[in-house]
């Protein structure tokens, strides 16, 4: 049996002379939106190249293919990744249930997820993460999609315990992270995280870091992953969930763990959270009676609105 939408497209090339007008016009449109022939049943797919249901089933056995839903599996093999959820939601929606039993498959879902990952952490490359990011001198964490959002959550909770650390995932999009990433050397730690479905950009941009030499600590969810031949480091997340991509649960878990490891062996990571809180006193909210002497720096503290007296 062929298998790939690329196999698919060399049959096509092979037999298209001997196909009849209907089944070239089935070809024309299969050819010209792979990905869009690989999303949709075969009653989608009569109605968008303008050919009976009969005609796409016949054009399908023309091909080799034991009926429409084995060539449809041929093309969706070539996009297996970026597929994936489409068809997981696919599968699901056809399912009944109410909203409280998707809610609570949702959380059970998670539940498994985070419990992998657990068992997924190896000692080793724990401290070695630890490591990396207590000696760089600048930390670089970067992701775009969903990922973008964890980076920011990430730069934020290692900001107490560590020299510089930014997201360059949020403020100017790619070719900004590339300007910076322009500057890397072999002081500094770039923490890249792609699941699926996978981000090229930050892809690309972990290769810039490899050639400016910096360290790679890399997130992600299988050893399969993109990042994997990358990195120094990897440490995993399993995200799988069946009505999205991606689930972020269990990577934003991981992320909180790996900062608290980090705050458990940074020097005086006491004294510095103490102090970042006091400096930021002023901007969180206090009672009335509690907020004395918290005003904002470089903001002058209200007048008194009654008299002095002498």
């Amino acid at each position: 049996m062929l298998q790939g939408a690329g196999a698919v497209a060399q049959t096509v090339g092979k037999l298209y002379p001997q196909l009849s007008k209907s089944h070239r016009k089935t070809a024309d449109y299969v050819l010209g939106n792979p990905f869009r022939a690989a999303t949709m049943t075969i009653d989608e797919l009569s109605e968008a190249a303008g050919v009976s249901v009969a005609t796409a089933n016949r054009f399908a056995h023309a091909l080799g293919f034991d009926g429409y839903a084995s060539l449809r599996a041929a093309l969706v093999s070539d996009f297996e990744t970026t597929l994936a959820p489409v068809e997981k939601l696919r599968n699901e929606v056809q399912r009944p249930a109410t909203s409280a039993e998707i809610m609570a498959a949702a959380f059970e879902n998670d539940i498994h997820n985070i419990e992998a990952t657990r068992r997924m952490l190896l000692p080793e490359q724990c401290e070695q993460a630890v490591d990396m990011i207590l000696a760089a001198e600048r930390i670089f964490v970067t992701g775009f999609g969903a990922s973008a959002y964890l980076t920011g959550l990430m730069a934020h909770a290692l900001e107490p315990y560590v020299r510089t650390v930014s997201s360059v995932a949020l403020a100017g999009g790619p070719s900004q992270a590339g300007r910076q990433f322009f500057k890397l050397d072999s002081r500094d730690l770039v923490i890249p995280m792609v699941f699926p479905r996978y981000a090229a950009d930050t892809i690309l941009l972990t290769q810039r870091a490899v050639e400016k030499g910096a360290k790679i600590l890399a997130i992600t969810d299988v050893p399969g992953s993109p990042l994997v031949p990358l990195a120094d480091v990897t440490i995993f997340a399993q995200t799988d969930r069946k009505l999205s991509p991606t689930s972020d649960a269990a990577a934003l878990i991981l992320i909180q763990a790996l900062c608290d490891a980090v705050a458990h062996r940074a020097s005086r990571s006491v004294q510095a959270a103490s102090q970042m809180t006091e400096f930021v006193l002023p901007w969180l909210y206090l009672p009335q009676q509690q907020r004395a002497g918290t005003t904002p720096v470089g903001k002058p503290a209200a007048r008194s609105k009654g008299k002095t007296k002498a």
